[in-house]
């Protein structure tokens, strides 16, 4: 698509991606589990650095504000993960090269050996030391703000004041020990708030984080200081965000793009288009990468389009310049939208190139795109805007397993680090006291409920928040029974499938 220069508008548009999926790792393949994070890694991830890493040799900086959130980050950092994805690359080229011997998709198997080799010569050059370098080069040269967020993305308003804290703090440490980098904004998870929250992020050192729009009362065009704190709330644009992706519209549903949901059986692949909405798998037609390169043209027109009469009318509305922030989840651009990361790189360089100022959070923040106090109710991003995803009665037994799981664990954990402390001298590092955080953290992640109420993959969700659950409690009733050495022997062996974050001390556990 070539560039056009446009009259330039007031404000400042900031596109956010929030890079998540749970912890995957030794639970389970397919068709939920691990293949999961190696279709997003491989459709999202490496693209969008390959997008992210061409921009910035062009000289261009602050294009995004990218949160990545610890489980994701320990995942694309670990061995076992990092060995997994080399052989689901290598097999993506052979159903490929498979393709190509087969004459209804031998175009289409052309075309997918040749993505299949450009991803695993990019995984084999930049990525085998996991995502941390990489995302350090893009910190460092000023091409994405980095925001964090707690260990396992937790529903904060409903968990334990003392966990919460916990896992905020370690989170942010997390990122720190792998990119020498602290983030000061975080995505919350789910865009999850609380009143009073504000202060915990205040204390953890943390100036800014996301809400969805309605949490602003509907008017998201400057960022807002929360009650009577310094900490600045963002909130979506539903308005532009929609524009891209909806429950009910935008871009990846037109019938040029790819079909996510119709397979070639034969290799597994996705050869068709979407067609028409109401077309069914068998009636679907060919993919054709030329069809599909236009119409990515024609929504970045659109999209440019869109922002700049949002950025105008809304200047004009508040009587200066105003601040639009479009959000979507990274694994949105290639994997569900296989045409994203393509869609992504032309509308960054096309709105610079149509007048419209783009930069980060930060940015906005710096440069006083800032109002008045706001007080922000009980809110998310999930469906109605409140708590119901998580707390509604669908999931009912899901909260009630997650209160008594915390409770559980920050009991263990007291007890644990009582009995090793000394007379003198520091209380040593406590394993078992860090599994138990580990198990604790991984059962209240938000994932489960969200997938129960979505009705997405349900029954893997509870299995996965009874495992975490029945983890916790096997190692906690040892130690609770005066069984250390069974304790120990049970927190080593739920380590093997449940070793990420590393660094998580116990000890740093609120008292």
């Amino acid at each position: 698509m070539k560039e056009q220069s446009s009259g330039s508008v007031p404000g400042l548009f900031t596109l956010v991606l929030h890079t998540h999926l749970p912890w995957l790792a030794h639970h389970g393949r397919w068709p939920v589990g691990e293949e999961w994070l190696y279709q997003s890694w491989s459709a999202a991830y490496l693209p969008l650095v390959r997008v992210l890493r061409t921009l910035a040799s062009e000289g261009r900086r602050n294009l995004l504000t990218l949160g990545v959130t610890p489980v994701v980050a320990a995942q694309l950092d670990d061995p076992y993960c990092l060995d997994g994805m080399q052989h689901w690359l290598a097999n993506w080229q052979l159903r490929a090269a498979q393709a190509t011997t087969l004459s209804d998709i031998r175009p289409f198997g052309l075309h997918e050996c040749a993505a299949a080799e450009q991803a695993l010569e990019e995984f084999a050059l930049l990525w085998r030391h996991g995502a941390s370098p990489l995302l350090r080069e893009l910190v460092a040269a000023e091409t994405v703000e980095l925001l964090g967020g707690p260990l396992a993305h937790p529903f904060q308003p409903l968990l334990a004041p003392r966990l919460r804290q916990f896992a905020l703090h370690e989170g942010l440490a997390d990122a720190r020990a792998r990119l020498a980098h602290t983030p000061t904004g975080i995505w919350a998870p789910e865009c999850a708030y609380t009143p009073g929250l504000e202060a915990e992020y205040a204390a953890a050192g943390i100036s800014h984080f996301m809400v969805d729009g309605p949490s602003l009362h509907g008017d998201t065009t400057l960022g807002r200081p929360v009650g009577d704190s310094d900490v600045i709330a963002f909130g979506r644009d539903l308005a532009v965000s929609y524009r891209v992706w909806s429950p009910k519209s935008g871009y990846p549903g037109h019938d040029a793009y790819r079909d996510f949901h119709t397979y070639d059986h034969r290799t597994g692949l996705k050869p068709s288009r979407v067609t028409g909405r109401n077309v069914s798998p068998e009636q679907k037609a060919p993919y054709d990468p030329q069809r599909a390169d236009a119409a990515i043209d024609a929504h970045v027109a659109d999209f440019v389009a869109v922002v700049r009469k949002r950025l105008q009318a809304e200047s004009e509305r508040i009587g200066r310049p105003a601040h639009v922030v479009a959000a979507f989840d990274t694994e949105l651009f290639g994997h569900w939208w296989y045409e994203g990361p393509t869609w992504l790189a032309r509308v960054l360089r096309a709105l610079p190139a149509a007048g419209v100022r783009v930069g980060t959070l930060s940015d906005a923040i710096h440069a006083g795109y800032v109002g008045a106090p706001v007080e922000l109710p009980p809110s998310s991003w999930g469906s109605g805007k409140d708590w119901r995803v998580w707390s509604g009665e669908q999931v009912a037994d899901l909260v009630q397993l997650n209160s008594e799981v915390v409770e559980t664990a920050l009991g263990a954990v007291d007890k644990a680090l009582t009995q090793t402390a000394t007379p003198s001298g520091p209380t040593p590092r406590d394993r078992v006291a860090d599994q138990i955080l580990r198990e604790a953290l991984l059962t209240v992640s938000s994932d489960w409920p969200f997938m129960v109420s979505k009705d997405s993959a349900a029954d893997y969700a509870r299995y996965r928040a009874q495992l975490h659950a029945h983890a916790t409690r096997e190692i906690a009733d040892a130690l609770a029974s005066g069984h250390r050495d069974t304790a120990v022997r049970l927190a080593d062996g739920w380590n093997k499938a449940d070793g990420l974050f590393g660094a998580l001390d116990a000890r740093r556990l609120p008292r």
